[in-house]
């Protein structure tokens, strides 16, 4: 039986699949794959620029539309109310579909913070309306969720972060267990991008001692051990892939499991910071680029 998380109405994959930095030639080849064995929830964004091929994958693989759950995010560009609502009917256009089921802001925009809770309310009238399913936010700290909160009515369902065995966030995910907020990991073993390590050295997760200890005992891969992670702790992890074979092994997580000693293990690894975009960053103009229409 595959893990689930509940978000909202919906029942969430602990295992999604994410599109982020494939390029549109092979996103649909992508998705239809992960679709065909077995992911049912996929990831996209706006300033991916790859969200009309994942509706040609979703159509390509004869999966019922109705199984699978369609995730996308709203650029900074189309933050505001007005623009916001738009930003939905270029998203479902693309797609190709009618409803999203869950609808996200991507980024905090510091310096545009009031477009930001615009944007929001938007999403909350989309709810509300019953054209999304589910809302929430990405690279959201806890002081950003709270002046959200705060200004705004429907706390986030979700808040898709960083989140890998050397930037684990605990203290974010206490908070989210507290608002009933779903932790999605993007980065979720680590390989979008590379951490610093002792003298200047680059290191990556993939290679980490431990985690190849972890995983030799468990006849597993050390990607599969830290998705293995999340799962036994009850996060939603998204990696991404367009190699047919990792996307299969990224899904082969449920024929193992974490002891409690291996779990203390991986959470010892943290390193306290990330190595993904600053999310306090302020957009400049050349970071609002536009979306193109449907």
């Amino acid at each position: 039986m595959e893990s689930s998380i509940q978000l909202n109405d919906i029942t969430l994959p602990s295992i999604g699949f994410g599109v982020f930095q494939s390029s549109p030639a092979e996103t649909a080849q992508a998705v239809e794959t992960a679709l065909e064995v077995g992911y049912r929830h996929i990831d996209t964004a706006a300033a991916y620029g790859n969200e009309r091929e994942v509706g040609e994958g979703l159509r390509a693989s004869g999966v019922d539309r109705a199984d699978v759950v369609v995730e996308t995010k709203v650029w900074a560009t189309d933050y505001g109310y007005d623009e916001t609502l738009h930003a939905f009917d270029k998203a479902t256009g693309k797609l190709g579909l009618e409803q999203i089921d869950v609808l996200i802001l991507h980024q905090v925009a510091q310096n545009l913070f009031d477009r930001t809770i615009a944007s929001y309310r938007a999403l909350e009238r989309l709810l509300a309306d019953g054209r999304v399913r589910a809302i929430g936010v990405s690279n959201f700290g806890i002081a950003r969720l709270e002046q959200l909160m705060d200004a705004t009515e429907v706390v986030p369902h979700v808040n898709q972060v960083e989140l890998h065995p050397y930037h684990s966030q605990p203290a974010l995910q206490a908070f989210h267990r507290e608002q009933g907020i779903v932790t999605q990991a993007w980065s979720p073993i680590g390989g979008i991008t590379f951490y610093p390590g002792p003298w200047g050295e680059r290191r990556s997760v993939m290679d980490d001692e431990t985690l190849a200890e972890i995983a030799a005992a468990h006849g597993a891969s050390p990607a599969q051990v830290m998705l293995r992670w999340h799962v036994q702790q009850g996060r939603q992890a998204i990696p991404k892939s367009t190699n047919p074979d990792r996307i299969r092994q990224n899904l082969d997580v449920e024929r193992f499991t974490l002891t409690e000693e291996d779990l203390a293990r991986i959470d010892a690894l943290d390193t306290g910071s990330g190595s993904g975009p600053d999310p306090e960053r302020e957009f400049t103009p050349e970071m609002l680029r536009p979306i193109p229409e449907a």
